[in-house]
């Protein structure tokens, strides 16, 4: 028997099942199994799709909120997976998760130390819950326009100058792959008795090959966020959330919290390929198409490092296959432009200087051989007569925090020009994705460097002034 006949996908199958059961229908979605379709968007998806687009309850499929049947079946194979207690699919994203996260472990006016480069979710988990954040800092790669790893020093002075940290809460890896110091991280926090939340969104594949960094949960983290469908090949918006096996904190009311927020219909087919991600990551398949980004990933490195004017990220250690680049002569936006009109490329993001491009376990090797000779092509042209782009896109501002974020949230608002916004307290969220990363939060003093980033922005709501 080989090791596919092993693997099981509960959730899948019994979408099977409830597909091809012939049953009569007066339920939610209101649409009947696609009969109430536009008929032209009903025959560009295909009539299986809406057949199998159906919520939690139904015909076998069992429950989100609480988890039964084959939904909870499929929660516990992801915890043995990844070795966790408990492993909860999320369908509003890694958002929701770092949200529910913030409710159940802080208290308003009770601290956190998060690191700059958060994911903007992270601070709406404060906003709901009132906390406060310490600001780490990461070593900051300013010829990339980027910032890197994070000392775990910086963590043990924020722990022994406050006693009353609710958690600490860090990003890893970074957008672009960089990889902090996890283990040494997490024996602090032990050592302080203060619980270890990473969002380890991009870092779904890393306990599948030994070429990737060591997962957190592996490292002593409490809870571990991934977003599945970044790398693990799930649908979009689906990601899980593991609980350390050996935590001290409260895990009931972190389940709890969550039931709060989630969906109470959740959509089957958004289970079902959480289910069927994890499923494929356990066969032969799913380890060749790892293995296979692996290696299409160093295949453009080594490419790259031929070439005189684009140049690469090289950090260590560092996620594989994760590549960020930069050209002379051009800002990372306009690079990406050119890779989009010229070359009909599409990358993950591109922000001051450089962009990101990413080895995915779906692309073939002929792709990166494209992309190679394209980048050899570009590189060989000479954009000089380029212009400035004006826009900054990677927020590399510490923030100056004058008020709550939530009381700046909540609070009488107004506003103002842009320009007229120097000096005054913000009472928003700017961030733009990706990668999410906050240029103003509530609560944050504006200053004329941030102008640089809000060339897109006319008006800013700031708090009222009495």
């Amino acid at each position: 028997m080989g090791k596919e006949d092993r693997v099981k996908a509960p959730i899948v199958e019994a979408l099977i099942k409830a597909y091809e059961k012939k049953s009569y229908h007066f339920h939610i979605p209101g649409h009947t199994r696609g009969q109430g379709v536009y008929k032209p968007f009903k025959d560009f998806m295909g009539e299986k799709f809406f057949r199998c687009d159906m919520t939690d309850e139904f015909d076998g499929i069992g429950t989100l909120n609480p988890p039964t049947g084959p939904i909870k079946e499929a929660e516990e194979m992801c915890a043995k997976l990844f070795g966790a207690q408990k492993s909860l699919f999320l369908l509003n994203g890694s958002t929701v998760g770092n949200i529910a996260i913030a409710m159940a472990l802080s208290l308003q006016g009770k601290k956190i130390i998060v690191n700059r480069n958060c994911h903007r979710s992270v601070l709406t988990g404060m906003i709901v819950s009132g906390a406060e954040p310490l600001w780490v800092i990461p070593q900051k790669l300013d010829d990339w326009s980027l910032w890197g790893k994070i000392n775990p020093d910086d963590i043990e002075k924020l722990l022994d100058t406050h006693n009353d940290v609710e958690m600490v809460w860090l990003t890893n890896p970074t957008y672009e792959g960089v990889v902090s110091d996890i283990k040494s991280i997490s024996k602090i926090c032990k050592k302080h008795n203060v619980p270890l939340v990473v969002d380890e969104a991009h870092g779904t594949l890393w306990k599948f090959k030994e070429a990737f960094p060591t997962p957190s949960l592996d490292l002593g983290a409490d809870i571990v966020v991934q977003s599945f469908h970044k790398t693990g090949g799930s649908m979009a918006q689906t990601s899980v959330m593991h609980i350390a096996k050996d935590t001290n904190f409260d895990v009931e009311a972190l389940v709890h919290s969550l039931r709060l927020l989630q969906t109470t219909s959740p959509s089957v087919i958004l289970l079902a390929g959480l289910d069927a991600a994890r499923a494929q990551l356990e066969t032969e398949e799913g380890a060749h198409n790892i293995q296979t980004a692996i290696d299409n990933a160093n295949y453009l490195r080594n490419e790259i490092r031929q070439l005189k004017h684009i140049k690469q990220l090289e950090q260590h250690p560092c996620d594989p296959t994760k590549i960020f680049i930069k050209a002379e002569h051009l800002s990372g936006i306009q690079l990406e432009s050119v890779l989009e009109k010229d070359y009909n490329t599409e990358v993950e993001s591109a922000s001051d200087r450089g962009l990101l491009i990413l080895s995915n376990i779906g692309n073939e090797r002929k792709d990166f051989e494209y992309l190679a000779k394209v980048l050899k092509e570009i590189d060989g042209k000479n954009y000089t007569d380029a212009k400035p782009d004006k826009k900054k896109h990677m927020p590399m501002l510490v923030p100056e925090i004058k008020m709550n974020l939530r009381k700046a949230f909540y609070s009488e608002k107004e506003e103002v020009n842009k320009e007229d916004a120097i000096g005054r307290i913000s009472a928003e969220v700017i961030a733009e994705c990706p990668p999410g990363i906050a240029v103003l939060l509530p609560g944050e003093l504006i200053t004329e460097a941030h102008l640089p980033y809000l060339e897109d922005y006319d008006k800013l709501e700031v708090v009222k002034q009495g």
